[in-house]
């Protein structure tokens, strides 16, 4: 039976449109980082090079090697860390070229460097693409976390962040990190803005 995220993972993926607390666990993760807006062409070639090492990952089995505990799974959605330079922070208004971020794919838990290192091979004599240089494999722990599923265009986000906000700070907690993340459950070059699905995620503590 193939493993599905949206069903096994519901929890990590599918939140409601109002904010819950969750705990992330360890995950492991192909990563690129960038700085600038994301509607850029660089933008999209770095989601490209992630997309084809993911799924020369999944595709192993189909080239003859199969990794050790390898299961039939799903490709993991594209997700995103987003900062602010210093000088985008200082602005009122949002400034898409002063955004920084690291986009990546999650990998199955069976997934090694090695097999990592494997798909690199494949996709350099595939697909040569300069931006493979600058992926790198890491773990990463959300642990305590506050999320929301956001139904509508990116530039909207803002209204659930709110209501993010205000749940925090209901719950006496406090946000850990000005970075946060947000989950794309909808690919947004097919799907009209107003229907898009993003998981948006803040990484949150006890307030002392």
């Amino acid at each position: 039976m193939k493993y599905e995220w949206r069903k096994q993972e519901k929890d990590l993926y599918i939140p409601k449109q109002k904010p819950e607390l969750v705990t992330v666990p360890e995950q492991k993760f192909i990563t690129v980082k960038g700085k600038g807006n994301p509607n850029s062409e660089e933008f999209s070639k770095r989601i490209e090079v992630l997309f084809s090492l993911a799924y020369a990952i999944r595709m192993m089995p189909k080239q003859g090697y199969t990794p050790e505990g390898y299961f039939e799974y799903t490709v993991y959605p594209l997700e995103g860390l987003w900062d602010l330079t210093e000088e985008g922070r200082k602005l009122d208004t949002l400034d898409k070229d002063e955004l920084l971020y690291t986009i990546m794919i999650r990998q199955p838990d069976f997934v090694t460097k090695e097999i990592v290192d494997r798909a690199f091979e494949i996709v350099r004599k595939k697909k040569p693409n300069p931006l493979l240089d600058e992926v790198s494999f890491d773990t990463i722990k959300d642990g305590l976390s506050v999320q929301i599923l956001h139904i509508g265009s990116y530039d909207n986000e803002p209204q659930s962040f709110k209501k993010m906000k205000e749940f925090i700070e209901e719950n006496h907690l406090e946000i850990a990190t000005l970075r946060h993340r947000e989950i794309y459950l909808s690919d947004a070059r097919k799907v009209e803005p107003a229907k898009l699905k993003t998981v948006l995620r803040y990484k949150v503590k006890s307030r002392k």
